[in-house]
């Protein structure tokens, strides 16, 4: 089973997918909203062709930790998606992945041109990569003395 990363906008949504172990997240693309129908299609035929098991979409809180209408967009967003693929759907946390993001492309000397194709899926790399590492056990590593 792998985890489908999103992060939803209002136009493209990026999309990052895990290794089959579940311990990495790579980004996957990126997508154009359509019309429902193209969407249903789009979605159910990504999540059948890779196997995905459950889907994570970063959640824009605001800096206070309240919810404002992107918050509800990506919720209603996510309920449909829950209904289309019959997947479970996690809401993530993703405040400031778009500014780690930007941070990324920027060291890695990314033109302009090229940011607008991929800041989402970095971003929804990110998200999925901080879902995947909350699910692992936290080990203590003895340190020498």
């Amino acid at each position: 089973m792998r985890i489908l990363g999103i992060d939803f906008g209002d136009v493209h949504v990026g999309l990052a997918l895990s290794d089959p172990l579940e311990l990495t997240a790579q980004p996957l693309g990126q997508y154009r909203l359509r019309g429902e129908a193209e969407n249903k299609a789009y979605f159910g035929d990504l999540t059948c062709r890779q196997e995905v098991g459950e889907i994570v979409i970063g959640f824009p809180l605001r800096m206070d930790g309240s919810s404002g209408t992107r918050a509800e967009k990506t919720r209603a967003f996510a309920a449909w998606l829950e209904k289309t693929t019959g997947l479970p759907v996690v809401l993530w946390d993703e405040r400031l992945t778009t500014q780690q993001a930007i941070g990324i492309m920027h060291e890695q000397k990314i033109r302009t041109k090229a940011k607008r194709t991929i800041e989402h899926q970095i971003s929804a790399a990110l998200i999925l990569q901080a879902y995947l590492d909350s699910r692992r056990p936290h080990r203590h590593v003895p340190q020498d003395r």
